[in-house]
């Protein structure tokens, strides 16, 4: 069983060295601090995901909204307008045959 990519041997050498280097009484006071950081790590990162989280999904629904809003300023613009029904098609529409140049019409 890896603990932290720790080995059990390693894991028992740690504990061997902490007790010669603080002692038996100091351990327990040691592994309750160590205990109570560990657990305030992990509601920090819990409630800072959950904020992420939170904010991503805010954003993602204030993103939809102007999608709408382009379509629907897109339909009018299909459609041809009144202006555009009158103007005569031009000459220069015509294409030119081979070997003339638009000038020479």
């Amino acid at each position: 069983m890896d603990f932290l990519g720790i080995g059990p041997l390693e894991i028992l050498l740690i504990l061997v060295l902490a007790l010669i280097l603080l002692g038996p009484g100091k351990i327990p006071e040691v592994a309750r601090t160590l205990g109570r950081t560990m657990r305030a790590i992990k509601k920090a990162s819990a409630e800072l995901t959950t904020a992420v989280n939170r904010e991503l999904e805010a954003t993602k629904n204030e993103a939809k909204p102007p999608q709408v809003k382009v379509a629907s300023h897109v339909k009018p613009a299909e459609s041809p307008s009144a202006t555009d029904q009158k103007i005569p098609p031009s000459q220069d529409d015509q294409p030119t045959k081979a070997g003339e140049a638009p000038a020479t019409k």
